[in-house]
C-alpha cells in the first residue's frame, strides 16, 4: 500500500526532526512519556482508566438526561495541536450518549460562498438546541492559529476576529448557553510519534492532511499563534481550559470530569467525579508549549 504523501512522515523523522526528538523517539518504548516535563513519569494504568472511564460516563449520561428534561444548551470546543487527541476524547465523551441528542461538528474548509460571509456565520446553524449537547471538532479558532500560522488569512481578518470573539461568545453564554472551550496540547515527540503511527497503520493514515506534514516544520509558529490566542480569547464569561494530552487517558478522564464538576446536573454522585488534576488540566498559565 502506497503511504499517504510517499512517507513524508518518516522522511522528516529520518532527516529533519530535531535530533533530541528523534533521539527520544527511538529509545522510547510504546507507552513511555516522551516529554521530560510532563507531570507525570508513566501513563495511566489501562485499568484504572477504564474504571474511572465507566463512572465518568455513567454521570455523563444522567448530564444528558438533565439536559434534555431542562432544555440545557451545551457545547464543547475542542482544539490543539494535530494528534492531541481531539477526536479521541469527542468519542469518549459520545460513546454512550444519545446520538439524536448529541452531535459532532466538524466543518470542512469554508466553500466561496462561505468566504464572503461574517466568519462566525457558518457556525451559527450548529449551535445547540434546547436539550442538546453540541462537540466542535475545531471551530471559529482556526483564525487565529492554523489559518494564521499558513497564511489564510489577512492579519486584519485575524485582528477582526480576535476583537469579536470575546463579545461573541459573550452572548451565547448570557443567553443560557454552556460554553465549555478545551485547548489539548501536545509535546512534540509525542505529536511526531503519533503522526508515524497514522502513516504506517492503513485504518488511521486517513487522519494525516497535508497540513499535517507541512505542519511539523512550523512548531514554533504555532507555539507563537497558540499562546497569542489563548491570551486575548480568554475570558471570565468563556475560560480555556487547557489540558497536557501526552497521556490520552489521563486527557480525556480530565475534560470529562471538567465538564462534569461544572455542571449542576441532577443526581451528580461526588465520589464517582473525584477531583481534577490540577498538573495537566487548568487555565492557559499550565500550557506547556
Amino acid at each position: 500500500m502506497t503511504l499517504p504523501f510517499d512517507g513524508a512522515i518518516s522522511r522528516f523523522f529520518k532527516d529533519e526532526a530535531p535530533d533530541q526528538i528523534r533521539n527520544a523517539i527511538k529509545r522510547a518504548e510504546k507507552n513511555d512519556i516522551l516529554d521530560p516535563d510532563y507531570p507525570h513519569s508513566e501513563r495511566l494504568a489501562r485499568k484504572v482508566y477504564e474504571k474511572e472511564l465507566e463512572a465518568l460516563q455513567i454521570e455523563l449520561v444522567k448530564m444528558q438526561y438533565w439536559a434534555k428534561e431542562t432544555g440545557q444548551r451545551v457545547m464543547m470546543i475542542f482544539e490543539g495541536r494535530d494528534a492531541a487527541g481531539k477526536g479521541g476524547t469527542i468519542k469518549r465523551f459520545r460513546e454512550y450518549l444519545n446520538p439524536r441528542g448529541a452531535r459532532v461538528v466538524a466543518l470542512a474548509k469554508p466553500t466561496e460562498a462561505e468566504q464572503t460571509q461574517w466568519y462566525f456565520q457558518r457556525y451559527i446553524d450548529h449551535l445547540p438546541s434546547g436539550g442538546e449537547i453540541v462537540f466542535f471538532d475545531r471551530s471559529w479558532y482556526n483564525r487565529g492559529v492554523v489559518e494564521h500560522v499558513f497564511g489564510f488569512c489577512e492579519p486584519d481578518q485575524r485582528e477582526r476576529f480576535f476583537r469579536q470573539v470575546v463579545p461573541f461568545e459573550q452572548t451565547l453564554a448570557n443567553d443560557g448557553v454552556h460554553v465549555f472551550k478545551f485547548w489539548l496540547n501536545v509535546g512534540q515527540a509525542e505529536q511526531l510519534r503519533r503522526f508515524l503511527d497514522r502513516e504506517q497503520d492503513p485504518l488511521k493514515q486517513w487522519k494525516l492532511s497535508s497540513i499535517d506534514v507541512k505542519g511539523l516544520q512550523k512548531w514554533d509558529a504555532y507555539s507563537d499563534a497558540i499562546k497569542d490566542t489563548l491570551t486575548r480569547s480568554q475570558s471570565d464569561a468563556t475560560p480555556w481550559t487547557v489540558i497536557r494530552s501526552d497521556d490520552k487517558r489521563r486527557a480525556r478522564l480530565s475534560a470529562i470530569r471538567h465538564v462534569l464538576l461544572t455542571l449542576d446536573y441532577d443526581r451528580k454522585d461526588e465520589k464517582a467525579l473525584g477531583g481534577a488534576d490540577p498538573l495537566i488540566c487548568g487555565g492557559p498559565e499550565i500550557w506547556g508549549g
